[in-house]
């Protein structure tokens, strides 16, 4: 089921008037490069010992706190605990506060540590890619809450090099901007480290000349002569098949930044999946290949309906729902870069 943009506004405004006041003050000066590689250096970084006591709490991007459940669980299994991610400048832990805790249950005065240079603004960002990828998974409103603050200390950042951090969709980010009344700004930086204009319609109106001039234009030649996104390029793209404007109709009246009463929409329903895997199953350039057929299998699998997974859940002992949660959170990360994957090759095809 589709989620409209009202559904997904009120979603932010209720997120954000829950958060505690002031969450992310105290950032507002961090200049960080949205094409640093943070991560990559953190992770070449080397591995020193570091004691216990030294370690402050740090600046966490979960609502909830630690999971005493995930910490006894970290703390029986044998051999050493992986590095934890640790600020320099403050000994605040970055990334590993339930690993903290599952080495002082065990009973040890240090722990294996990474350190990290950059300033707390940074930290954050660090924190919240940390903890997307591995470890105890955040939840959505966690990773939204996440977003709306470095939106707050990153407001050149695009939504696109937000959601990328945050494990959330671009639309989301554009709401959660909407609502969290970060600073207005002439230009964003892309995922890869480009400064863009913050105001495409310029760019989409430039899109639409070039592709109705030249309709087998590659969609990068596009970008670089038009200054848009890869993302923008391929709307824009569509657009001018469908014979639209290249510019969205809120964009043209600047109706987005008017509020409006909500209009009642029916959702859309998606079709069911047992009808995508008959067709997938149908089309002889998946099932008769053995990579083709491994990717039927896998979604096969995944093809769930929902009253089952209730089931599942009170299958899984309590000692086990935190491991079991991390896992199935790691999974669906993958799954969403698999479909990103396939949604970017798409736009790339002219």
């Amino acid at each position: 089921m589709s989620v409209t943009d009202h559904e997904r506004g009120w979603f932010v405004k209720e997120l954000l008037g829950s958060a505690a006041p002031g969450a992310a003050a105290g950032h507002g000066d961090c200049a960080v490069d949205a094409s640093e590689p943070v991560q990559t250096e953190v992770d070449h970084a080397p591995v020193v010992r570091a004691r216990l006591e030294s370690l402050r709490e740090g600046d966490s991007p979960r609502a909830a706190g630690v999971s005493m459940e995930h910490v006894w669980v970290l703390a029986e299994q044998e051999g050493e605990l992986p590095p934890i991610t640790v600020h320099r400048p403050t000994m605040r832990v970055i990334d590993g506060a339930h690993r903290v805790l599952a080495a002082k249950l065990r009973g040890e005065s240090d722990i294996a540590v990474r350190f990290f240079e950059g300033d707390a603004g940074a930290a954050f960002v660090l924190a919240v890619r940390r903890n997307v990828t591995h470890g105890l998974p955040l939840t959505l409103a966690e990773r939204t809450a996440a977003a709306a603050r470095i939106v707050r200390t990153h407001p050149e950042w695009s939504d696109r090099t937000i959601a990328s951090v945050a494990a959330i969709s671009a639309k989301l980010v554009a709401s959660v901007r909407r609502h969290a009344g970060a600073t207005e700004v002439v230009a964003r930086v892309g995922r890869d480290g480009r400064m863009r204009p913050a105001d495409v319609t310029p760019g989409r109106r430039r899109a639409g000349e070039l592709m109705r001039a030249n309709p087998g234009m590659p969609l990068r030649e596009v970008c670089t002569l038009a200054g848009i996104s890869l993302g923008t390029a391929s709307d824009v793209r569509q657009r001018i098949n469908r014979g639209e404007d290249p510019v969205p109709p809120s964009r043209r009246s600047g109706a987005d930044m008017v509020p409006r009463p909500p209009v009642p929409t029916t959702p859309e329903r998606c079709p069911e999946p047992t009808m995508i895997l008959e067709q997938l199953r149908r089309d002889p350039s998946l099932r008769l290949n053995e990579i083709g057929r491994l990717l039927l299998r896998l979604l096969n699998t995944n093809a769930i309906a929902p009253d089952q997974w209730e089931t599942f859940a009170d299958t899984v002992p309590s000692y086990r729902r935190d491991m079991v949660a991390q896992l199935a959170g790691q999974c669906a990360f993958r799954w969403q870069e698999f479909a990103t994957l396939l949604q970017q090759r798409q736009q790339d095809e002219p």
